[in-house]
């Protein structure tokens, strides 16, 4: 039996197989490529020793070392909470307003009140807190149902609106559908329609909707539809509208009220947290002094 043969350039000898007049060789594996892989084995064996692994369907194997991401995340959530101590502390110490005259303190506040602000407020008033056309309100102009204070918006944060807190604000339009008349539903609308057109401003109160607004609107939203902060009132002569603008919009809403609930925070913040959100709020530019 022949012997096999040979490579002339390398001295290793082939297997015997050719390909297109190419034959491969019997090259040994590196000895430092031996090496890395017997060493990538024997972490991977000290890793299993050490860290958990091997899910099974009732736990899995925690490794001598006993660490979790849940415990990295515990222990990370304290030292953030110990190093941002003295900061929560100042704000609880001083009311609001001086929080904000504070540039450190405010820079803080409105810092974490952002990151919190993302995480639980921007999935209803959106990223940066534009609100949502129809659904929930805008945060950054001055148009506010119940005052753009930082104490009112403190407070609202605190108990939310129309819901089972006991100091939640709470207000409730009648759906006036039930006691107008379809003429009068259409003839408060065009008065509501006009009460933020400048051009109606010589016309609109011999409209005939004047008196029906006079009668069963002006008491909450104000003789001339400036709103009311204490029944959380919408202005209606503004060009700013939550549920839709223009006479098909303002029927529905007579005749159908949409209101919005916004929940609770008190029991899930504690007090500086609800304050630093109230100053991140306060501070995009529709809050009042």
């Amino acid at each position: 039996m022949a012997s096999p043969e040979r490579d002339p350039v390398s001295g290793y000898r082939t297997t015997g197989h050719e390909w297109d007049g190419i034959k491969e060789l019997t090259t040994p594996i590196p000895h430092w490529w031996v090496s890395v892989f017997l060493a990538t084995i024997a972490v991977a064996v000290i890793y299993l020793y050490l860290m958990p692994s091997f899910a099974g369907t009732t736990g899995f194997l925690p490794g001598a070392l006993k660490w979790t991401s849940k415990g990295q995340l515990a222990e990370d959530q304290a030292a953030a909470a110990t190093a941002q101590g003295p900061w929560r502390s100042a704000i609880m110490a001083v009311p609001l307003e001086q929080v904000e005259a504070d540039p450190d303190l405010r820079r803080f506040a409105v810092a974490g009140g952002k990151a919190l602000f993302n995480q639980n407020c921007a999935p209803c008033h959106g990223v940066g807190a534009g609100g949502q056309q129809g659904q929930f309100p805008s945060l950054v102009d001055d148009d506010w149902l119940w005052g753009g204070k930082i104490d009112d918006i403190r407070q609202t944060i605190t108990h939310g609106i129309r819901n089972d807190d006991s100091d939640s604000r709470s207000s409730v339009m009648p759906t006036f559908g039930d006691n107008l008349s379809k003429g009068e539903i259409e003839q408060v609308a065009d008065y509501v329609v006009s009460l933020s057109d400048p051009a109606a401003d010589a016309t609109r109160a011999a409209m005939p909707g004047a008196a029906v607004f006079r009668a069963n609107c002006a008491a909450c939203h104000g003789p001339s539809g400036e709103g009311s902060r204490e029944f959380g009132a919408p202005r209606l002569n503004d060009a700013i509208w939550l549920y839709g603008r223009g006479r098909d919009a303002v029927i529905r809403q007579v005749t159908q009220p949409r209101m919005g609930m916004m929940p609770s925070f008190a029991a899930r913040f504690d007090e500086a947290t609800i304050r630093m959100l109230a100053t991140y709020v306060h501070s995009l530019g529709g809050g009042e002094r």
